[in-house]
């Protein structure tokens, strides 16, 4: 397994998942959602920042630095308490018009982190552990668009034909 060829591709990835953020953020129109896509690209701005720290490790035959992993675990925006807190049911309402954005944001998530998983279990030491770390990652945006895409489309299916 190429490392640097996973990390490469796993950066391109983080640079599109930003300017997905970036520019959908602009189009939004719920502020809860606004700025969660706001938080989002600025967050994928710090893996781009970690991922790339990995790659100069290895070309200077180091093994890469997981301090700044865990500073980037303890300051993140989407957190476990910011998934507990739950979206209120008004803003899950005013976030319908926004369904099929919200939706590829969480198919996104997923997808980032079902691949850093999968190439998380064909690697091996320091590896293995920075994959991991990014799948866990991953997971809990994965976990929070879910729940934004989930909570807006209930209501838009108990909604009268017509609005």
């Amino acid at each position: 397994m190429d490392v640097r060829k996973i990390y490469e591709y796993a950066l391109s990835r983080e640079y599109e998942g930003k300017r997905f953020f970036e520019e959908n953020a602009e189009r939004l129109s719920h502020a809860a959602a606004v700025q969660a896509f706001k938080q989002l690209a600025a967050e994928e701005q710090k893996h781009i920042e970690f991922i790339r720290s990995q790659i100069a490790a290895l070309e200077n035959g180091q093994p890469g630095d997981l301090s700044s992993a865990h500073d980037l675990e303890d300051e993140g925006f989407f957190s476990t308490r910011a998934l507990a807190e739950g979206i209120d049911q008004s803003v899950a309402e005013a976030m319908v018009p926004d369904l099929p954005v919200l939706r590829m944001a969480y198919l996104i998530e997923r997808d980032f982190a079902e691949f850093y998983a999968q190439a998380a279990e064909k690697a091996e030491g320091h590896a293995k552990v920075v994959l991991l770390r990014l799948a866990h990652w991953e997971q809990g945006h994965e976990r929070l668009f879910k729940q934004f895409h989930d909570r807006a489309f209930d209501l838009y299916a108990q909604m009268p034909w017509g609005g």
